[in-house]
């Protein structure tokens, strides 16, 4: 879908004295996986515009292709995929994953569902990413999902079972996805009967679990909810194309430009996302605002500007696990410490990112206390230069493109950012955009 793009070691920033400028959104990855998933389990014919062009995405992409949906590129970034009314033509496949979470969790659940022989694997990291609770909670039910490698982690192998429910249990205090694998497959089983899924503990990430209802709905779908605690999906129900859907622009990315803004002067607008979202990821708006940046918001855009020295945070931040790196960074800038609470998910992602970012700063300059599902971040008086170790996370490379802005509080100095090409995960053109952005006067 979209082409290789050549990417260096590394890219060397200079210190960026000004923020400003207007970004156009790349679309959502976490929209865009959910509706290609949901577009070829349905009937009819689904145009999605605003498809993000990523790693992620293209990796959901080949995944359909080798079960046998079909699927035309009309552009980089629009795709029409022929639902195949939640049955798959081909019931053999070997199904690479890279590194997409919101690829692999959805497709086990539904490939356990429909039934075949399916093998499931990624790059290395992947095998590191828990899956343990959802293949528990559906082989509990009749799947029979085996792993081929170390037990609780992908590889996984995949064969017919008999998944015919009528309650399903899942934590939720590891991954929202877990749960938004079971909802998207749940139309599935709930053929003859209710099926009611149960979570068991704290759900995280309650803002993932809105999108994921949000888009079921809009492919006819209807999901029964008490609370936080059990879904339950009524027989009857099928998935139906609505025909043309578009795919917000990137809340998690927005993240970067509009703390460039509120750090470095501003105003610096992003497109695609607004006060219409469906993403929770828009709510880092608002902890910009406690930290004191002025924040405006239109129905498709959002736009922040500095108000002076960033003041520091103490906040929970469960509900925006992926944003919250931004702020991590911003932090930085503040007038004090700042401390980041419940985001022990950090530690299960494309790396640890716990540990990873309190690495990161403290080669620029911060004093950093790392808990096991906390960060506290001292900033220090002068950022020092550095060369940025990324861990093949995407989010690492993002966030750390920030330490090179000139704030209210401290100037930002010179930044090598290493293996710059794990932004294609999901934006591809991340630098470009942040150099779009960059001026160099002062504000």
């Amino acid at each position: 879908m979209t082409q290789q793009k050549h990417y260096p070691q590394h890219i060397d920033l200079e210190p960026v004295l000004h923020a400003q400028g207007t970004v156009r959104l790349p679309g959502s990855k976490s929209i865009s996986n959910r509706t290609l998933l949901l577009a070829a389990l349905s009937e009819g014919t689904t145009t999605i515009h605003d498809l993000l062009a990523s790693d992620d995405t293209m990796v959901m992409l080949g995944a359909l292709r080798s079960l046998g949906i079909q699927w035309d590129e009309v552009d980089e970034r629009t795709v029409v995929v022929h639902g195949n009314g939640g049955e798959l033509p081909n019931h053999e496949a070997d199904l690479f994953m890279g590194n997409a979470g919101t690829a692999i969790r959805p497709l086990t659940a539904a490939l356990a569902v429909i039934g075949g022989d399916y093998t499931l694997h990624g790059v290395s990291r992947m095998h590191e990413r828990p899956i343990g609770d959802l293949v528990d909670a559906l082989n509990e039910v009749g799947a029979q999902i085996e792993y081929t490698g170390e037990q609780g982690f992908p590889p996984l192998r995949i064969r017919r079972g008999r998944v015919n429910p009528q309650r399903i249990a899942v934590r939720g205090n590891v991954s929202s996805q877990f749960l938004t694998a079971l909802l998207m497959a749940a139309p599935l089983m709930a053929k003859t009967h209710p099926v009611a899924i149960d979570v068991v503990g704290e759900l995280i990430s309650k803002p993932y679990i809105e999108i994921t209802l949000n888009l079921m709905r809009r492919f006819g779908v209807e999901v029964e909810q008490n609370g936080w605690a059990s879904f339950t999906v009524h027989p009857g129900q099928r998935y139906q194309s609505p025909g043309t859907i578009h795919v917000e622009g990137d809340a998690s990315s927005a993240s970067y430009f509009l703390a460039a803004g509120a750090i470095a002067g501003g105003p610096v607008r992003v497109e695609g996302v607004g006060e219409q979202s469906i993403q929770g990821d828009v709510r880092f708006a608002d902890a910009l605002e406690r930290m004191g940046a002025i924040v405006t918001r239109g129905d498709n855009w959002i736009e922040a500007r500095s108000n002076g020295v960033l003041k520091a945070i103490d906040a929970d931040f469960n509900h925006i696990p992926d944003a919250a790196m931004t702020i991590a960074v911003a932090a930085l800038y503040a007038d004090g410490p700042s401390t980041l609470r419940n985001i022990a998910s950090w530690r299960v992602k494309e790396t640890d990112r716990l540990a990873a970012m309190a690495t990161e700063l403290r080669k620029v300059g911060a004093e950093v206390e790392e808990g096991p599902d906390y960060i506290r971040i001292t900033p220090p008086e002068e950022l020092k230069p550095a060369t940025i170790d990324t861990y093949d996370d995407h989010r690492m490379a993002m966030c750390f493109s920030l330490a090179s802005l000139d704030g209210k509080a401290r100037r930002g100095n010179a930044m090598r950012i290493n293996d710059p090409k794990c932004v294609a995960k999901t934006f591809p053109d991340y630098f470009e955009a942040f150099a779009g952005i960059a001026r160099d006067e002062l504000f």
